[in-house]
């Protein structure tokens, strides 16, 4: 109340930063899958040297995840294309193609309302600004008056002010760290997946030479 009409702004700001916050922690969680992505992988890469592709699937299906879903979908059409007379290029060409189709499909969904928490970092520290310049414009209200300042008013525009400040570096330096945060984490999922992806064709071709 103290920090001015601003603050209901920066308020409901920073409870929709929360509120993504959660939803991106849960949205992560999700695609890391029910088990470590290294424990995962182990088993995984088990049932390919063994040359069992359909208890690969099963795992992938078991995992869930980001990683699992893309090596499942490259698995499924590598089974699809066993007894097709494209030749192992055009097989390989098919195969990365699926791959990059689910790959194209996950990757949306890791990086869905990031861009939000960047726009409220950008507009809560704007916000906090006007905010602040309100208070001091009250502030200086009060000390334009005739005689002494009104004593109160001076005070009570540069506590807006500060509200609004505080308010706004807040949204601000959250909005940052949990955009960075975020963005490292995707980063880290597409490159666990390039690397599991690249493993698995390795290990499909010598199932392939078999």
């Amino acid at each position: 109340q103290k920090g001015g009409p601003v603050v209901i702004i920066l308020i409901t700001l920073l409870i929709l930063l929360v509120t993504y916050v959660i939803e991106r922690s849960l949205t992560i969680g999700r695609a890391r899958g029910a088990k470590p992505i290294p424990v995962f992988m182990q088993e995984f890469r088990e049932h390919l040297r063994a040359g069992n592709i359909t208890l690969a699937i099963e795992a992938c299906e078991q995992q869930k995840g980001s990683t699992a879903n893309v090596l499942r979908a490259g698995l499924e059409r590598y089974l699809a294309l066993q007894n097709s007379n494209l030749s192992q290029d055009k097989k390989q060409a098919e195969i990365q193609r699926a791959i990059e189709e689910a790959n194209m499909l996950e990757t949306p969904l890791l990086e869905r309302n990031l861009i939000v928490l960047t726009t409220i970092a950008s507009i809560g520290t704007m916000v906090g600004l006007a905010g602040t310049t309100i208070g001091m414009i009250r502030a200086f209200q009060a000390m334009a008056h005739a005689g002494a300042p009104d004593a109160g008013e001076l005070a009570r525009g540069i506590s807006e002010a500060l509200i609004n400040t505080a308010g706004g570096l807040f949204n601000g330096i959250g909005g940052i760290v949990a955009n960075n945060y975020f963005m490292n984490k995707v980063s880290q999922f597409q490159f666990a997946t390039d690397e599991a992806v690249y493993e698995m064709t390795q290990l499909l071709v010598v199932i392939g030479e078999k």
